[in-house]
């Protein structure tokens, strides 16, 4: 049988995942002489092979793939015959262009959880725990490759067992870059809130972590990418001295459990839903509440937000509760979640205690959020376990691209040949320190990828932190080109992107403000797209934000705007929810700030009618979080109401005054709420009659799952991103797109 050398490079999530090690099992299975080194692109093999070994070789890696591997191209050559003697694993190289994908952390696997609780194993109780197929990964990743070298456990000298596993391709913690045990790895430390540490013996601190808790105190605990604030679930005295302290008055906590047999007894859990809480990324899954906790857990709500352990100190601290926690992130309003105990200190004042541990994390990450509608899994937030990500797009990129996202849900995205890597979760830029973080996550990219962008995409609008960022980037370096892209064509084109989309569509955006090529604030958009361009078609008639950005948290203002529009000065003599939330001064100047344009865009926006309507009903006058006005209707839909309200269409306007008009008369508000998402409904059917083409939603008034599965049941073919969430999160990849 004769033998020729062939070269295989293998790209995807390829390095940190235990790849070189199978192919090592794979190569000496199949008696294949050669070497494997990770590279700059993923994975390189050189093999000495018969033309029929090397296809059963190659095929084998595909079916047999490590559970974290994820294969995007393998490309096999022929190249001049070299002799090897046996199967070797080689340094690493890092020539070339860097395309690797970098791996997310994920959750603890099978194998160490049962050593976790093995009293005979060496690790019993060791809460760093950890292999080749699990465990933390971009949260501690300075540069690619992924080698130990390049992050943050280079500073923990491996003892001689550590070091003969790691040595070991063989060994399930072969190059398991984050592996240690009690005597060289990570160690915890338990502190009261000034700093000063209890002095706990290392095998003690989860014990003395769990008593604190039982005893109603509030912990931050240190985990993957960042801090939890964690109180016992069931305890409503610690949940509500959270909620003070914390000044989070009714945005619902998650509550990270047991196991899933604790899950199922506290929502009702369909299979999907279950599949994604046990699943290896383990992501909070909001689900229907089936036992309440306390009170004060999801104020108002009926849907809460589960999620299993994802980290072995998460295990072992649940293990000797046996209650569930809350865990919510630890980070001050409006800032990112703290990765460092400086950071924290910002927050003495909510915590009581801190479970610190000496593994520093690198790239923050918070936790990911998903949901469930009509079988679908919809991302609400993209990050711990699911970012960073690679997409691969349907055409070549002539340019480097850097794209800067939105103000809201930030994430940013770098393009390069056909595909592009999307951030984690960044969040909302409102303040000094938030825009920190997010110029820091940006540098994280380049480093990682030794990326020097281009041409930099950015939102329209000229006061998003994140165009002033793209202003001074590209002023830095003249070569940089700008390309300014509007908010809610970016929101089609990510979806176009992730669905391989080629050709015309027609987009629904509906979310709650983007700047419009006009100068006034869209959301309520129907748009002809494909990649060249789009044509805005349709959009809900313009109404008034009185106050400007205040109109945002107080859905009253968007209300009297509307009746104002109705009614003009009569409504200074209604009585109803809207008009007796304000006093009779208020309900004056409002008017002439109306009557002369004072303070007052023009909006177009689907989010700010939700908070109309919430506001008419006297379901919502002030909202303490966002989206909290379409939460609480959704509370309130009744799907046994049929019928919807009138609404106007002409010339491409659809006019909302008639469907306010008939609400105003409505005498239950269960009906009128439900008939207002019916409504909505129509309206998508009434504009989408003259277009027989795809449908594409977006927008972040598709995550409220009342309007998207009565979407989804008017229109089962309509697309809608599965893997990057419809809020802003997936504006930076429809950037990328929109600059190709």
């Amino acid at each position: 049988m004769e033998l020729s050398t062939y070269k295989i490079k293998i790209e995807g999530t390829v390095q940190g995942v235990g790849f070189r090690p199978f192919i090592y099992g794979l190569a000496t299975r199949f008696l294949l002489h050669g070497t494997v080194l990770n590279g700059a692109q993923g994975v390189e093999i050189v093999v000495n092979a018969s033309s029929e070994n090397l296809q059963n070789f190659i095929d084998t890696i595909r079916i047999e793939l490590p559970p974290l591997a994820h294969i995007d191209r393998i490309e096999t050559n022929k190249i001049p015959f070299h002799t090897y003697t046996g199967f070797h694993i080689i340094t690493t190289e890092n020539e070339g262009e860097t395309t690797v994908r970098i791996p997310p952390d994920v959750s603890i696997c099978h194998q160490c959880e049962v050593e976790l609780f093995d009293p005979k194993n060496r690790r019993f109780g060791y809460p760093f725990i950890t292999c080749t197929y699990c465990g933390v990964r971009y949260s501690i990743i300075e540069h690619l490759p992924y080698d130990r070298v390049h992050t943050s456990m280079k500073f923990f000298k491996m003892c001689d067992i550590c070091k003969s596993e790691y040595m070991d391709p063989l060994d399930r913690r072969y190059h398991a870059q984050p592996i240690g045990c009690w005597d060289c790895g990570p160690q915890l430390n338990l502190m009261d809130n000034t700093g000063v540490s209890l002095g706990t013996r290392q095998d003690d601190m989860v014990e003395q972590t769990a008593n604190l808790l039982k005893n109603g105190k509030i912990v931050a605990i240190k985990g993957v990418g960042g801090y939890h604030l964690m109180c016992d679930a069931t305890n409503a005295e610690a949940v509500a001295k959270l909620r003070k302290r914390k000044c989070r008055p009714s945005k619902p906590f998650a509550v990270m459990v047991k196991d899933i047999n604790i899950a199922r007894e506290l929502g009702e859990i369909s299979q999907k839903e279950e599949t994604l809480l046990s699943s290896k990324e383990r992501p909070i899954v909001i689900v229907q509440m089936k036992r309440k906790l306390a009170t004060d857990i999801a104020p108002n709500m009926s849907k809460i937000g589960l999620f299993l352990p994802y980290t072995p100190l998460h295990l072992l601290l649940l293990d000797t509760l046996d209650c569930p926690l809350v865990a919510t992130s630890a980070n001050v309003t409006d800032e990112p979640i703290c990765t460092h105990l400086k950071d924290l200190e910002k927050l003495q004042g909510v915590y009581d205690y801190v479970l610190e541990h000496d593994r520093k994390i690198v790239n923050g990450c918070d936790d990911s959020v998903v949901m469930v509608v009509k079988e679908k899994q919809i991302l609400l937030r993209r990050a711990r376990g699911y970012a960073p990500v690679s997409l691969q797009l349907p055409f070549v990129l002539s340019n480097k691209i850097l794209a800067l996202g939105a103000n809201q849900k930030n994430t940013i995205a770098i393009g390069f040949q056909n595909q592009v890597i999307l951030s984690p979760h960044i969040g909302d830029l409102n303040s000094i320190g938030s825009v920190e973080y997010y110029e820091k996550n940006i540098e994280t990219l380049k480093r990682m990828y030794d990326f020097k962008p281009e041409v930099i995409a950015y939102d329209m609008h000229p006061h998003y932190e994140s165009t002033k960022v793209a202003f001074q980037i590209a002023a830095k370096d003249e070569k940089i080109k700008t390309n300014e892209v509007q908010h809610h064509y970016a929101h089609i084109l990510g979806v176009m992107a992730e669905k391989q989309v080629m050709g015309k569509v027609l987009g629904v955006a509906f979310d709650g403000t983007g700047y419009g090529e006009d100068g006034t604030l869209w959301g309520g958009e129907f748009m002809v797209c494909d990649y060249e361009g789009f044509e805005r078609i349709a959009h809900v008639n313009y109404f008034k934000l009185l106050g400007g950005s205040k109109a945002i948290k107080e859905p009253r203002r968007v209300a009297l705007s509307l009746l104002f529009d109705l009614y003009g000065e009569k409504t200074l003599l209604l009585d109803n929810h809207t008009t007796k939330s304000f006093s009779n001064v208020e309900l004056k100047t409002y008017y002439l700030s109306w009557e002369k344009g004072l303070n007052a865009p023009l909006s177009s926006s689907i989010g700010r009618l939700f908070d109309a309507v919430a506001s008419l009903l006297g379901v919502c006058q002030v909202m303490s979080f966002e989206g909290e006005s379409g939460m609480m209707l959704e509370e309130l839909y009744d799907k046994s109401v049929v019928g919807h309200y009138t609404f106007g269409y002409e010339k491409g306007l659809i006019d909302i005054l008639p469907l306010i008009k008939e609400m105003l008369v409505e005498d239950d508000v269960v009906v009128a709420i439900s008939k207002f998402f019916h409504t909505l409904v129509e309206i998508i059917v009434m504009v989408s009659k003259a277009y027989d083409l795809p449908l594409v939603l977006s927008g972040g008034v598709f995550q409220n799952r009342i309007l998207l599965a009565l979407v989804l049941e008017r229109f089962p073919e309509a697309l809608i991103s599965y893997t990057i969430p419809p809020n802003d999160g997936g504006i930076s990849l429809g950037q990328v797109v929109a600059s190709a």
